[in-house]
């Protein structure tokens, strides 16, 4: 059975001026419907390009990304993305911010009533309906990351990818993102592709975890499998002998065998 999402033997290559870099090499993955992947590694090893070329944004050199069966070429709605930088409209208020996705995907699929139900939907599932009408000058950074997961959930994209979402965020604010996300996941089982630099973050998220060596001409390295039942509660975690030994596994992975070359 193939995968939902299949990422085929990508290569990525930069060219400035006479130089040329090679970013990704022969990169392969295969996530199934519902699965929470993170992809982790050093600055440097492609992490984000990889991302980026699932959601359309670069074109990689060779290979190909398909999608429920179909091949990925340029953006679309089926791939919703939430970057560190929130990217929300300051114009406009938390509510517009997704209204103005909703009706560029739903335009002709949905009435307005329905797609006025739907924006609050979205807003009820990540807990922001509260301030539908502030803009985003007014809420904290935790909040504008909440709109704009809930924008991305408001697409009903098939995959959902993360770009280090929680990246900026203060230690508090992102654990309880970390539990909204894990929530929004058991509750949906929306198929999710997250980049992260946080060992604990990935394995209190993960199915698996996707270890990137280091670049130039960046691939993977190792994939882990994390065993552990769902839904995890991160205070019983703290001592379960399986967590602790999948957090080693990507420890030893990043800084034994794979350590960072920057000085």
């Amino acid at each position: 059975m193939s995968a939902y999402l299949s990422i085929e033997q990508i290569d990525v290559t930069f060219t400035r001026g006479r130089t040329v870099s090679n970013v990704l090499r022969n990169v392969s993955l295969g996530v199934d419907r519902g699965d929470f992947v993170t992809v982790i590694g050093h600055s440097g090893c492609g992490k984000s390009t990889l991302l980026n070329v699932v959601a359309g944004l670069v074109e990689p050199a060779t290979g190909a990304v398909i999608v429920d069966g179909v091949s990925v070429a340029g953006p679309g709605p089926d791939r919703a993305v939430v970057f560190q930088n929130h990217s929300l409209l300051p114009w406009l208020s938390v509510y517009e911010n997704i209204r103005i996705a909703v009706d560029k995907v739903f335009a002709g699929k949905k009435t307005g009533k329905e797609r006025h139900a739907w924006v609050l939907h979205n807003l009820e599932l990540v807990q922001m309906i509260h301030a539908k009408d502030k803009r985003p000058n007014e809420i904290s950074g935790g909040m504008k990351q909440r709109v704009g997961i809930a924008r991305a959930l408001a697409m009903e994209p098939k995959v959902l990818l993360l770009d280090e979402p929680f990246g900026a965020l203060d230690a508090l604010t992102r654990a309880h993102l970390q539990d909204a996300i894990a929530e929004i996941h058991q509750r949906l089982g929306t198929t999710i592709v997250m980049i992260t630099h946080d060992v604990d973050e990935a394995v209190l998220l993960s199915d698996r975890i996707v270890m990137m060596t280091n670049g130039p001409s960046a691939t993977i390295g190792e994939i882990l499998t994390v065993p552990l039942a769902r839904p995890r509660k991160r205070l019983d975690l703290a001592e379960d002998g399986a967590y602790h030994h999948c957090r080693h596994q990507v420890l030893e992975f990043l800084y034994a065998r794979h350590a960072s070359r920057a000085a």
